[in-house]
């Protein structure tokens, strides 16, 4: 049983790819972060392309230099002294690289009295690439904002280029180490190892993801012979030499020690390569004479000698001179952290209190929506008559006259006494508000005709419909008598249920409750039915899973709009990849409560009876109705919004999306990927908040079919190159069948003639 269900668990998801998101610092799209003052450029920004790196840091002065406050405080400032001087410099630039340079180009050319600061020397990172080692200037198309222009394809070539634009121009860095920076009054301070503080009124930090080397963690890393970069292959000539890592640095480290005449095996840990550019896969195939040990880990390093753990679990020992550990750097969070600056997805002491606070607020929240009061806390406020527990005498004066004339505001009147109009209400604003903070946040076709789409189903058949329509109708008589009018209001919205007209929109097992009646509502039963298995498994057929999740449902809509500024919080990895299969245990729980509901119609006043409604709601604070819709859907899914992402119960637990999980097995729609076009960035990945590795099937120039996906387009739009797209593959014979005419890449409008606005 345990073997079978392990087979199924791989099948529906667990045998995707679930790679992980590197821990990265918050920045705003103008590299603001939550310290005031304090700017982020460049690749720990989040997008590794030099490019990006010069335009975000001319960008960054650029906004500076228009802030209000900014220019009220250069007035009357004394003129620029030395980094060390007493008075504080408009801007300090921490990092002399691609970022930080064209930075400081805007910087001279605006007028700001500036510093630039280097822990070693400029453009570092590219001076210990490999020697000769060609460069990729990606998007080719892309002029960056300011003054700095990359042409050169090569490392030695693009660092003269670089060089002539700034240092022989005058951009002179200080060489020192800046510790952390810290608010000192009204200024920035840079402290600064074995020197004096440096005040600014804005800082700029530009150093990259310059920190540690990652380290293999086995005996002998520390020897001599072992290396993390390599300058020059040529040294190497005749050597035995061990290359450790999977992405391109290693890829063409290899390859080029291997022309270099070196004898060269390299060892990767996974069981195949997902990150390194086509060319350079192509090139490590076109170079029998390496010898790669995939699904292999490095055990020991000694003098003349590496021990490797093979793919089959055997230790091999092979001659050795040499060792690149190149497996990447961390980003330098030590130093941000010292700084206050937040790290993406990092729970701290002070973010741990107003988690805690929010998810206590929604306890109260979704016990008072769904009328359950019997903790003494509700009575307190009721006995306040606070609003909106109980509406002023006057409003209900209003109602009991209009009532009179069956105007609509004595419906109103009677849907404001109870909590669950304020709540709907109040989702309906969150939704429409957010949703157009959303729509000029990622400006494409497909967000703005999503967005609309998700606001009009949430305010109109979720909200205005059961509400206030249906029941201003039902008050003038409309499902009274015979005709059409009394079958809809006998067997749809039998005694004044409308808000029963949900189901028409949320889907069972979604909303269970239309199906889960004393007596079977056939009508309800027919609708549930087509929904759950007609309409949603053909939307999904052509679709995918998010022609409902992403475009259709009252959670989506949510997660959509209000979160859709929190998805890079979503949790990536293997462990949180199976702990989604906590949506099939719930799914199974709820089709264990329709087997029973309908042996209970069968066979009413039997002990089955009795269990099904112990299950749904009988049993107080461990049945159906408490644990996953109140508490799941509820406290856990609205209260995890700001700190782990708005689809944690989407991804985890709703019993619809795993139903959903199974139908999207047999989709034809695929996220599509221009392999070619692929830099291995992963921010297809953290911005997924599904925890969808993107990025491995990206890099592979794969079409992405994990069955979480609810097409919100975050990886497509945010794609820095344009590689993804939406579109459809042909189950059997793995065809592109077509692609989405709706645009959903900012790049891709961009190639095509249609320019958007960053």
């Amino acid at each position: 049983m345990f073997h079978l269900l392990r087979q199924y668990t791989r099948w529906l998801h667990t045998g995707w790819p679930a790679g992980t998101v590197e821990k990265l610092p918050v920045v705003q799209p103008d590299g603001t972060t939550n310290v005031p003052g304090l700017h982020i450029v460049g690749d720990l920004a989040g997008i590794p392309l030099l490019k990006f790196s010069a335009d975000t840091g001319a960008r960054a002065v650029r906004q500076i230099h228009a802030d209000a406050e900014f220019q009220k405080r250069r007035l009357g400032a004394p003129p620029m002294g030395t980094p060390s001087g007493a008075a504080p410099l408009d801007l300090l630039i921490i990092g002399a690289g691609v970022a930080g340079l064209a930075a400081a180009l805007e910087a001279r050319k605006l007028g700001l009295r500036f510093a630039i600061i280097e822990s070693s020397e400029p453009l570092s990172t590219l001076v210990n690439f490999p020697a000769r080692k060609p460069i990729y200037t990606y998007p080719t198309e892309m002029t960056p904002a300011g003054d700095l222009t990359l042409t050169a394809t090569v490392k030695e070539a693009l660092i003269d280029e670089l060089r002539a634009q700034t240092i022989e121009r005058g951009i002179e860095p200080h060489r020192a180490r800046v510790e952390f920076v810290r608010r000192a009054g009204p200024e920035l301070e840079a402290v600064v190892a074995d020197g004096p503080p440096i005040r600014a009124h804005r800082v700029i930090v530009a150093i990259g993801r310059s920190g540690e080397f990652r380290r293999l963690g086995v005996s002998g890393e520390e020897l001599p012979k072992v290396y993390n970069r390599l300058h020059d292959p040529h040294d190497f000539a005749g050597q035995q030499v061990l290359v450790v890592g999977g992405g391109d640095s290693a890829l063409e480290a290899a390859i080029a020690l291997a022309d270099s005449g070196a004898s060269v095996t390299l060892s990767y840990r996974n069981a195949e390569f997902t990150r390194p550019k086509p060319e350079n896969a192509a090139g490590l195939q076109a170079r029998p004479q390496i010898r790669v040990l995939l699904g292999s880990r490095v055990e020991r390093i000694s003098d003349k000698t590496v021990s490797i753990r093979n793919a089959g679990g055997q230790n091999i020992d092979l001659p050795n001179d040499a060792v690149f550990t190149m497996i990447g750097r961390s980003a330098p969070l030590d130093f941000l952290r010292r700084s206050g600056v937040a790290i993406a997805g990092e729970m701290t002491a002070r973010s741990w209190a107003p988690f805690a606070a929010f998810m206590a607020f929604c306890v109260f929240l979704y016990h008072w929506k769904k009328s359950r009061a019997e903790l003494p806390i509700y009575h307190w406020f009721e006995s306040r008559r606070w609003f909106p527990f109980n509406m002023p005498d006057l409003w209900a004066a209003v109602g009991d006259a209009a009532q009179q004339t069956g105007h609509i505001l004595h419906v109103l009147a009677n849907a404001t006494k109870q909590p669950g109009f304020y709540y709907t209400l109040a989702y309906c604003l969150c939704v429409v508000i957010f949703g157009l903070q959303r729509i000029r946040r990622r400006k494409t076709p497909y967000v703005r005709l999503q967005t609309y789409t998700l606001m009009a189903i949430q305010c109109l058949p979720l909200f205005i419909l059961p509400e206030i329509v249906l029941p201003w109708a039902g008050e003038n008589g409309w499902f009274s008598g015979g005709g059409l009018g009394g079958w809809i209001g006998a067997n749809l919205f039998p005694n004044g249920e409308y808000w029963r007209a949900y189901g028409l929109i949320l889907a069972w097992p979604l909303f269970i409750y239309n199906v889960f009646t004393d007596q079977p509502l056939t009508a309800w039963l027919v609708i549930s039915f087509l929904q759950t298995f007609v309409i949603i498994p053909l939307l999904i057929y052509y679709y995918g899973k998010g022609a409902y999740c992403g475009w259709i449902c009252s959670c989506g809509a949510l997660a959509e709009t209000l979160g859709d500024a929190h998805r890079h919080k979503m949790p990536h990895g293997k462990f949180w990849n199976r702990l989604n299969m906590v949506g099939q245990a719930v799914l199974a729980f709820v089709t264990l409560l329709l087997l029973l509901r309908v042996a209970a119609w069968i066979a009413p006043g039997t002990p089955i009876a009795d269990v099904y409604r112990a299950l749904l709601g009988r049993i107080p604070f461990v049945n159906y109705e408490y644990l996953v819709d109140l508490v799941m859907a509820g406290i856990l899914g609205v209260g995890c919004y700001f700190w782990f992402s708005g689809r944690v119960w989407c991804r985890f637990a709703c019993p619809l999306a795993a139903l959903m999980h199974i139908y999207a097995r047999f989709s034809r729609f695929r996220i599509l990927a221009d392999k070619k076009k692929c830099i291995s960035c992963n921010v297809c990945t953290s911005v997924c908040h599904q925890g969808i590795d993107v990025m491995s099937f990206a890099n592979r120039g794969l079409p992405m079919a994990d069955v979480e996906c609810v097409r919100c387009s975050a990886c497509v739009q945010m794609c820095p190159t344009g590689v993804l797209s939406f579109g459809q593959v042909d189950p059997k014979s793995g065809q592109v069948i077509g692609r989405d005419r709706l645009a959903a890449s900012l790049v891709q409008l961009t190639e095509n003639g249609r320019p958007i606005s960053r």
